[in-house]
């Protein structure tokens, strides 16, 4: 990376800070949600992040993912996910059959065993809406036509659904699928979809807050690494290496950051090779554009994988808390 002597104070902020409840607008998350981990997986404007794997009009209309016709088939992430909480506002005519599929492959499987499909369906189908297809009806009657808002737990067999508050479904699967990719369905008929959010489950904190035990201090060079009395990990002073002790492959991790400066440059490595300095793929943080336009990040950006692939816009502004959250699935990230 250029101009590593530009390093000076980056706070990253692993601990979960108080805020009060506030109302999200659409396809956004509220500093509660950012906080308590959240991710959005739809931006309002795009289908970046998803991709069809049939030829329907999957497109962005009024802030809502929208499919009137063509191939049946699902718009999936690009990403994979396994335990979660998922929520996602549908709007969904009364004779329209749709449905949410979970840990899927991109073509979809056999949702009697090779995923699950949460079903978004008129009263007289075999699985209504609220049900998984071909495996548990939901008992609860489900009403259509208006805009409702889908939450459902995945922890390893164990699914919990919720519309609109409601318990829809209590199921627990023995033979559990472990990861896969969420799926959107056309199937037939219009529907709608937006505010589409993830929180992973099943994190664990790699910073104590107090100190830096777990961590390897051996690569520092010229930086200064300290706990402040705040709780943070504080660097200064010029370039260097903070070293988990700690080895992941696949991963999810979360953590909160400030660049204490103006355009400085940082980063966090993973899938590092122990005792090497800045050998991995880097996650940038520098929060510098060109002629103040986002979508022209320098140096890559806050979020692009250093010399490999750019952020496709700044989000984060320097002397600002921002949330990051890094996921490494095999070769995807």
């Amino acid at each position: 990376m250029s101009d590593r002597s530009r390093i000076a104070a980056c706070t990253l902020l692993f601990a979960m800070v108080l805020s009060l409840p506030a109302m999200a607008a659409v396809n956004q998350l509220t500093p509660e949600e950012l906080d308590d981990g959240w991710i959005s997986l739809f931006d309002g404007k795009t289908l970046y992040g998803w991709k069809a794997a049939n030829k329907a009009d999957w497109k962005v209309v009024g802030g809502t993912i929208t499919v009137t016709s063509g191939e049946q088939g699902l718009l999936n992430t690009t990403t994979s996910f396994a335990d979660y909480v998922l929520k996602l506002d549908f709007l969904a005519g009364e004779q329209t059959n749709s449905g949410i599929f979970l840990r899927t492959k991109p073509e979809g499987n056999d949702v009697s065993t090779d995923c699950y499909e949460l079903n978004i369906a008129p009263t007289d189908n075999p699985f209504p809406t609220g049900g998984f297809v071909r495996r548990k009806k939901s008992d609860v009657i489900a009403i259509s036509g208006i805009w409702q808002t889908y939450e459902v737990t995945c922890q390893g067999g164990h699914f919990l659904v919720k519309l609109d508050g409601k318990i829809m479904l209590d199921y627990t699967d023995e033979k559990p699928v472990g990861r896969g990719l969420i799926g959107l369905q056309l199937n037939s008929g219009k529907v709608q979809f937006r505010n589409i959010k993830l929180k992973p489950l099943g994190l664990e904190s790699i910073f104590s807050g107090k100190d830096l035990g777990g961590w390897s201090l051996e690569q520092t060079r010229k930086s200064v690494f300290s706990v402040t009395p705040e709780g943070t990990i504080n660097v200064k002073n010029g370039p260097g290496q903070l070293e988990s002790e700690g080895q992941w492959a696949d991963l999810v991790m979360q953590l909160e950051i400030i660049s204490s400066g103006k355009a400085l440059n940082s980063g966090v490595f993973f899938r590092a090779v122990p005792g090497d300095y800045w050998v991995g793929y880097e996650s940038q943080i520098r929060n510098e554009m060109t002629d103040g336009d986002r979508t022209k990040p320098v140096d890559f950006g806050t979020g692009g994988i250093y010399g490999h692939q750019a952020a496709r816009r700044v989000v984060s502004d320097d002397f600002k808390w921002f949330h990051k959250t890094i996921i490494a699935d095999g070769p995807h990230m």
